[in-house]
């Protein structure tokens, strides 16, 4: 046996090697851990839209969220441009399926307002005096599980969730990632394609994706977005049929589950065309993470702008749609996440020029007749017959 000094360190070479060589958690811009179990997660683009993903405060990689949306209005297509324009800014890979380069023209730019961020600040740490039990809704469009700080604060690698103004466009200043089309249809010639050159447009698409996921580095992050799924003025009748999608949600399934750290998804679907009770919706529902419905609701035409700022600010403020939860992403076999509080609760979003799509908890307005007969008692009485 041989005998060594206590004090002296054995194999440092080896050592000072093995810790230089070990390779270190680069963390991806726009990407930041869950507050509920630490997996990776990424904004959508809206706050509040966040806020209602599980507790997860943003959508978790490697999952996909269908958004359906009856008649039509087009406030899933303002969800879609928000998720876009903020993975441009975040520096994201975006793969758009149906559209041509002509809709990246149509990406919000990034607010510069801050009187707004302010406001909002100021609202989230001060206390509602109204009652005790408004003391829950928080502010309004501010997550209710995560104070709101959280969200436009920096986290290692700058803003998690920015802010955009529909009334603006995305300068190419703010632009650090990359935007690819796909379309489904080809435009309108004169000179006549083979018929057999054409392909699934799905099948292309899946396999753009998967060459650029693989040749991707460790840090980089995709974004899919797909809107009107199955429209017929985005879609062929032959890649309308049932086998043509169902085979396009399992692969896109399987890409987020064989890269569960880089992709993310986000589809839309036009229920007036497909309604959820047919059995491919069904199946579709079935194959996506998680599952919103909008239900827009009907509202009195404006003739003219509002007079001052008050009153805009009022009207954005009102209620244009309700809001359905029938699934979120969880991992049901991973567990993890939850689903108490958002799916039994009557939500409902409106539209904001600065603030985005607001989503928030339904309230009924108050009733006006009891304040009519307060301001005007002798109506009341004169209307009564003896």
């Amino acid at each position: 046996m041989s005998f060594r000094k206590r004090n002296t360190v054995i194999n440092t070479s080896a050592t000072a090697t093995a810790t230089q060589t070990k390779p270190e958690n680069v963390s991806a811009p726009g990407v930041r851990p869950s507050p509920h179990d630490g997996r990776s997660t990424t904004s959508t683009g809206t706050a509040s839209l966040d806020s209602l993903l599980a507790g997860h405060s943003g959508l978790p990689l490697g999952t996909s969220l269908l958004v359906e949306e009856h008649g039509t209005t087009d406030f899933a297509g303002v969800l879609l441009r928000y998720c876009a324009a903020e993975g441009l800014v975040q520096g994201h890979q975006v793969h758009m399926l149906g559209m041509h380069e002509g809709w990246r023209a149509e990406l919000p730019g990034v607010s510069t307002d801050s009187k707004t961020s302010s406001k909002s600040e100021t609202s989230a740490s001060d206390k509602m005096k109204i009652a005790w039990r408004y003391e829950s809704l928080g502010s309004v469009g501010a997550p209710r599980d995560t104070p709101q700080k959280s969200i436009n604060a920096s986290s290692g690698s700058g803003t998690f969730c920015h802010s955009f103004d529909l009334t603006k466009r995305l300068s190419p200043v703010d632009v650090k990632g990359q935007i690819g089309f796909h379309p489904t249809m080809s435009m309108p010639s004169l000179t006549r394609q083979p018929q057999g050159l054409s392909s699934s447009p799905f099948k292309v698409f899946l396999g753009d994706i998967a060459v650029k996921l693989a040749n991707a580095p460790p840090s980089g992050v995709h974004r899919v977005l797909v809107p009107n799924l199955l429209s017929p003025t985005l879609y062929s009748s032959s890649a309308c049929r049932p086998e043509e999608v169902l085979q396009f949600l399992h692969g896109l399934r399987a890409l987020l589950r064989q890269y569960p750290s880089k992709l993310v998804a986000l589809i839309t679907l036009p229920l007036s065309l497909y309604p959820r009770t047919s059995g491919l919706t069904r199946w579709m529902e079935h194959l996506c993470d998680g599952v919103l419905e909008l239900i827009p609701l009907q509202l009195d035409p404006v003739h003219a702008p509002p007079p001052d700022a008050k009153s805009e600010s009022k009207s954005e403020e009102k209620t244009q749609g309700l809001l359905k939860v029938h699934s979120l992403p969880i991992y049901h076999e991973k567990g993890g996440g939850g689903t108490e509080g958002h799916t039994g609760e009557d939500m409902a979003f409106s539209l904001s020029r600065s603030r985005g799509l607001i989503i928030k908890p339904f309230v009924l307005p108050p009733m006006l007749e009891d304040e009519e007969k307060e301001k005007n008692p002798a109506s009341t009485t004169s209307s009564i017959d003896f």
